[in-house]
């Protein structure tokens, strides 16, 4: 569900949804999710400052805690 809403958001930030995927690892305490888009819609992803990263990670963290999971979110490059 965690990476479905990831997945959602992205495709809906970005100019190529077709390239957007995200990979979910699942750990002992943590699920990481490695979120990839195109190398043109990386700034859009990460936002000035790093502002739309953050609050991707805030939303994903509010679902995670009621969930009472933990989850990272790495954006690659």
């Amino acid at each position: 569900m965690l990476k479905d809403l990831i997945e959602y958001i992205a495709k809906s930030l970005v100019d190529h949804p077709e390239q957007v995927t995200v990979h979910q690892i699942e750990g002992e305490k943590t699920t990481i999710l490695e979120l990839s888009v195109a190398e043109d819609d990386l700034g859009k992803v990460i936002g000035k400052h790093g502002r739309t990263a953050k609050a991707l990670r805030t939303l994903l963290n509010a679902a995670a805690t009621k969930m009472h999971k933990r989850v990272v979110l790495e954006i690659l490059e």
